[in-house]
């Protein structure tokens, strides 16, 4: 039997949908294998995590995006009640202070101090 010959034919003969017909395979080849990548990536930087969930078990791609989303819920979570947190204190600071500058105000108008004004003068520096 002779050898057959496969031809090709030239980009220039093929039409725009051929074309894309040919293509296509590769290119939902290059998003699965993105989509792979990420998902790998995934699982390593949250590794600690999935080992304290699910211990000694191969993650399926659907428990690890699922277990991300859990993750990533928990920190903004977190960071909403640090967040918070830091306003209250502020808050209460700058509360506190105001309350302060009228306290002074008040006791200022008075031009006899007695020993409670000088008190409480005392004990709002502390």
């Amino acid at each position: 039997m002779a050898p057959s010959t496969i031809f090709l034919e030239p980009d220039n003969l093929l039409t725009p949908k051929e074309k894309n017909k040919l293509r296509k395979p590769v290119v939902e080849k290059m998003r699965r294998d993105r989509i792979n990548s990420s998902i790998e990536q995934l699982k390593l930087l949250l590794e600690k995590e999935f080992q304290r969930h699910q211990p000694n078990s191969k993650l399926e791609k659907a428990d690890i995006l699922e277990m991300t989303v859990s993750y990533l819920k928990q920190q903004s979570q977190l960071q909403m009640k640090r967040s918070f947190h830091k306003s209250s204190q502020f808050d209460f600071r700058e509360g506190y202070s105001r309350c302060l500058q009228e306290a002074f105000h008040f006791l200022s108008l008075h031009k006899v101090r007695t020993e409670t004004q000088t008190k409480l003068l005392s004990h709002f520096q502390k």
